[in-house]
């Protein structure tokens, strides 16, 4: 797979990059006395030069006869030297910032490049929105490489999308440049069973060449996770133990490590390769999804690595997965990923590989930030009024639209989603609940709450009734537009009025999320772009999402990013109770579920 990220692509300047490494031509730009993260041989290598020209590595070595007169010199200083990191599954959407925004705020951290799948405002836009993000990325320096969402809606049938992605989208989108593979495939169902439209849409993406990235969330590791991968399907970031992680790498398929803002899983499947004495070139750490206050505050793959080390990985290790082993999965590993002859000079620098934190930044041999800001500037860019209105609720929500009537009396056993705080799944329970006058009731002594999804795309009025346990809220209401995959308006509260006034808040505001109680606005994150970002910067949003975080904990809240977890709520691939605007899903079964037992 070629690499269209580059500044000057391999063939139009091989010739110059071996002229530099003899000599005959002076490099643009020489590193002296570094100590280089040598990924390809997991050792470090002292008082190592690095020559570059065009964008690209010429020389690793010792590169004094590559100095001329014009040449740029940088001194090390006996600094450690790594590639540029990789992200290789990320949804710039759930940082909340645009692409741009997010960019800005990633690449200080020694961020190069990142494989991103925006199914987020695909749910929402369609292709329309992707376009956009991909205008709005390729205006910065980061390599922002496009996995084209392949589940529009997530699983179909079990909820509305404001779009759909067909296998002949996949088809056209596969000839773009900007494409390097198919987004995770979260239809695990179908590719396991065999559905044909599902298997055209990850054929569609074999046959162009490119990469297949999965979602495999359940914890069968025989027959299963073999069709799984059978189907062609390279990796995979849905481990949750483990024996997930090393099953799927004892098959072939890079197992990715996730740590992002919610979901904590690096300390549980990093056991994988600290406890076994085994070859870690098929494990990959990534991030998912990051909320600004992280990247703010802690960082991006760089707070990664140093959360491996802190759990006993190999500081080099570390660096490989986050590095060579995220490119070789995607194939690409001959152009970036490595810090070699003809690679991409896109390197960090660092003084401690224990307390990984970059100090100076380069992509494409341009030295992009020093002590974490950004050194270049990039024109700005602005999302058409059709991105910013995209709340289409068809019906007028007040606080009767929140009663749930029964034919019981005095109580009623329901179904409850039992959410997992930093864990992407949660648990069926059945709940006894009390019932007034006709109405089933959240109940804040068991912590059982009413919960609502309203479609929000298509005005057709349609919204479905759970109940969520878990957030410890005792009085007071939560709304979020962001409400994973189809980001329909979901609604979580202890009264049927502040749950009014949370969702119309964000009608109102374009979207968004919000705390509330006693009708009064704790705190409000407007996101008005698709629903789900803000063009704000990081620190901007980082505040905002402070002030939410704060509002939470006022209405009893302890959990550790409790609206990102609330976000997968409506997540109709992941085990085992799901609410979506059609009503509850049982994800072990996929099939729909009554309210009441």
């Amino acid at each position: 797979m070629s690499n269209k990220f580059c500044k000057v692509p391999l063939w139009e300047c091989s010739a110059t990059l071996s002229a530099v490494a003899m000599g005959r031509v002076p490099a643009e730009t020489v590193i002296t006395d570094a100590k280089l993260v040598n990924v390809c041989t997991h050792e470090i290598c002292e008082h190592i030069d690095v020559a570059i020209h065009s964008g690209r590595i010429a020389l690793v070595g010792d590169a004094r006869h590559c100095i001329g007169e014009g040449t740029k010199v940088i001194s090390a200083d006996g600094a450690f030297i790594s590639p540029g990191m990789l992200d290789g599954h990320i949804h710039i959407e759930s940082s909340m910032l645009s692409a741009g925004e997010y960019a800005r705020a990633v690449i200080p951290h020694g961020t190069s490049g990142i494989f991103y799948d925006p199914h987020e405002i695909c749910n929402v836009m369609g292709l329309e929105g992707v376009n956009l993000m991909v205008k709005d990325a390729e205006r910065t320096p980061l390599k922002a490489m496009l996995t084209t969402p392949s589940c529009v809606p997530a699983v179909p049938g079990f909820e509305d999308s404001g779009s759909t992605i067909t296998s002949a989208d996949i088809a056209s989108e596969m000839k773009r440049d900007e494409v390097v593979g198919l987004g995770e495939m979260m239809n695990f169902p179908g590719i396991i069973n065999s559905v044909e439209e599902t298997h055209r849409i990850t054929g569609e993406t074999l046959k162009a060449g490119k990469i297949v990235t999965g979602h495999f969330s359940i914890p069968d590791t025989g027959r299963a996770l073999n069709a799984f991968i059978a189907s062609g399907i390279r990796c995979c970031h849905e481990s949750t133990r483990m024996e997930d992680a090393l099953a799927k790498m004892r098959l072939g398929m890079y197992a990715m490590f996730r740590e992002g803002s919610a979901w904590h899983d690096l300390q549980e499947v990093s056991r994988s390769i600290r406890e076994r004495d085994i070859d870690t070139r098929f494990a990959v750490m990534i991030s998912d999804d990051t909320h600004p206050y992280t990247l703010c505050n802690d960082g991006h793959m760089d707070h990664i690595v140093r959360r491996a080390v802190s759990f006993g990985v190999d500081p080099i290790t570390a660096i490989q997965m986050v590095t060579i082993n995220c490119a070789q999965c995607f194939q690409l590993d001959h152009e970036i990923g490595s810090i070699t002859p003809g690679k991409c000079a896109d390197i960090v620098f660092s003084r401690d590989l224990n307390d990984f934190r970059p100090f100076r930044v380069m992509i494409d041999g341009d030295v992009v930030a020093e002590n974490g800001e950004m050194t270049v500037s990039f024109a700005p860019y602005s999302y058409p009024e059709s991105a910013m209105h995209t709340m289409h609720v068809g019906e007028t929500i007040t606080p009767e639209t929140f009663r749930v009537p029964t034919e019981k009396q005095g109580s009623a056993t329901v179904r409850a989603i039992e959410i997992i705080p930093a864990r992407v799944g949660d648990y069926e329970r059945h709940v006894t609940i009390p019932v007034k006058n006709g109405l089933l009731e959240s109940d804040t002594e068991q912590d059982v709450l009413k919960t609502f999804v309203f479609e929000r795309h298509h005005n057709t009025g349609k919204h479905g009734v759970g109940f969520v346990k878990g957030f410890n809220i005792k009085r007071g209401a939560m709304a979020s537009t962001v409400a994973h995959d189809a980001h329909n308006l979901l609604v979580i509260g202890t009264n049927d009025e502040d749950m009014a006034l949370a969702a119309n808040t964000l009608i109102e505001r374009g979207g968004g999320m919000v705390a509330v109680r006693d009708g009064q606005i704790l705190g409000c994150v407007e996101l008005p772009l698709a629903g789900l970002m803000n063009p704000m910067t990081a620190e901007e949003m980082s505040e905002k999402v402070g002030a939410l975080s704060r509002a939470w904990e006022e209405i009893g809240c302890d959990i550790v990013s409790p609206f990102m977890t609330m976000a997968l709520i409506p997540l109709a691939c992941l085990p085992e109770l799901r609410l979506t605007d059609r009503g509850l899903v049982d994800c072990t079964k996929f099939c729909f579920s009554p309210l009441e037992v």
